[in-house]
Order: C-alpha cells, then structure tokens, then sequence
C-alpha cells in the first residue's frame, strides 16, 4: 500500500506519487519535489486549479501554520516553468 495524503486546495485524498509537498523556508513557499525537506509539509495537486485556490483560500498558511504573510510568488513562478516542460 502506497502512502495517502490530502490535498489542502480540493480536499480529495490521493496517493504521495500523485501530490506536490510543499514546505516553507524564511517565509517563502517552496516546492519540496523529494519531500525529504524538514519541517511542517502541505500536500497539493500540481496543478494551477488547486495551487490557485489554496492560494485564495489561504490554505497553505492554515495548513503550514505560519503566522503572517506567505511568499508564494517564487512557488507559482517554479509551477509555470514546470508546466512548460
């Protein structure tokens, strides 16, 4: 049995292989492709629907528990490059 994770933007549980973790280093959203980085982790659909609303929704503040403000735009610039691969 593979490892099942949630998505923290549609809620919808799948496997690890099918999800991103994503971790925050210095205030700043980064994609953890390995997820083998430290510290607290949100697992999320690649996709720009579900990083789009758990951007909106604040998802990955709660999901993080980060207090203040979250740098995502370096996240959603990796996401774009990755999309073009």
């Amino acid at each position: 049995m593979e490892p099942v994770r949630t998505c923290v933007a549609c809620r919808t549980r799948a496997s690890r292989t099918a999800l991103l973790r994503v971790v925050v280093i210095d205030s700043e959203l980064v994609a953890d492709e390995r997820a083998i980085m430290p510290g607290r982790g949100a697992w999320v659909h690649p996709t720009p629907e579900c990083i789009g609303i758990a951007v909106k929704r604040r998802a990955f503040v709660r999901a993080l528990r980060v207090s203040g403000p979250l740098d995502t735009q370096t996240f959603e610039k990796w996401l774009s490059a990755m999309e073009t691969k």
